[in-house]
């Protein structure tokens, strides 16, 4: 009898087991299939998908690379392009430069000088600036003369204007007087003239050529080609004279009659 009793009793816990096991499956599953122990198990409730709830101000992502920024056009042309144009339009006008190689050198300056004085510009000897540049190149002629006709000495450039019929005729180089012997700016008039070559009363082997007196009560005095046109500095060299290039002394020679007006000013500045 006790035997049967333990038969039944692991029976029931066999049992028990079972429908333990079945109770997970049928949780871990959504299908409806019967309990071992003849029951249907509900099937789990869903869950529900979750919604994205859109914001009210997105924000817009900031770009990770900067704008691409062009750069200023610069400008094509070097300063030796600028001297070399400017060189060649002053030497086609009549403002002698000396080579035209763009560099500017001592005779380039005095040619500015000279355009910065027929221009009505402050006189000076300095180099170019990019806006002198620009205003020589597009000149298309000498601007006309504001003095008389005569000859005009300016001792700040070292050159010679001549103006004839109200137009620049000529400028050319010229060396005035060197310290000790200075050329005094003064105002007069051709009074003699001495054509060719003939040494100087003053100063024993300087020889002279197309002499022009304009200063009576200094005799001595006047404008003249030297021996050789390297004594014609850029800068003041003569024993008080104005010495001119040659040939261009001998064409100021003929074009200047008897009473033609001689002025010399300015100063040269020594730097």
């Amino acid at each position: 009898m006790s035997r049967r009793h333990g038969l039944v009793a692991a029976a029931v816990v066999l049992s028990i087991v079972l429908a333990g096991c079945s109770d997970v499956a049928a949780s871990e599953t959504s299908s409806q299939s019967p309990s071992a122990g003849g029951t249907t198990s509900a099937p789990p409730a869903s869950t529900p998908t979750p919604t994205a709830t859109p914001t009210a101000n997105p924000t817009t992502a900031k770009p990770t690379t900067k704008p691409t920024v062009k750069p200023k056009p610069k400008n094509p042309h070097n300063a030796q392009y600028y001297a070399l144009k400017v060189e060649q339009k002053l030497e086609k006008l009549g403002y002698p430069v000396g080579d035209a190689d763009g560099d500017i050198t001592v005779r380039g300056r005095q040619a500015l000088c000279a355009w910065r004085e027929t221009n009505g510009m402050p006189i000076s000897r300095k180099g170019l600036t990019l806006d002198e540049a620009y205003s020589v190149i597009n000149a298309t002629a000498k601007p006309t003369p504001t003095k008389a006709d005569g000859i005009y000495v300016n001792k700040t450039c070292q050159v010679l204007y001549q103006v004839v019929n109200k137009q620049y005729k000529r400028i050319v180089w010229i060396s005035t007087g060197a310290p000790g012997y200075d050329t005094p700016n003064r105002t007069g008039k051709v009074w003699r003239k001495y054509a060719g070559a003939h040494e100087s009363s003053l100063y024993e082997d300087a020889y002279m050529y197309d002499s022009l007196y304009f200063l009576k009560d200094r005799p001595g005095i006047a404008l003249h080609g030297s021996r050789v046109n390297s004594l014609i500095k850029p800068y003041p060299a003569s024993h008080r004279c104005v010495r001119v290039l040659r040939p261009q002394i001998h064409q100021i020679f003929a074009d200047t009659p008897i009473g033609t007006t001689v002025s010399v000013y300015g100063k040269y500045l020594y730097s």
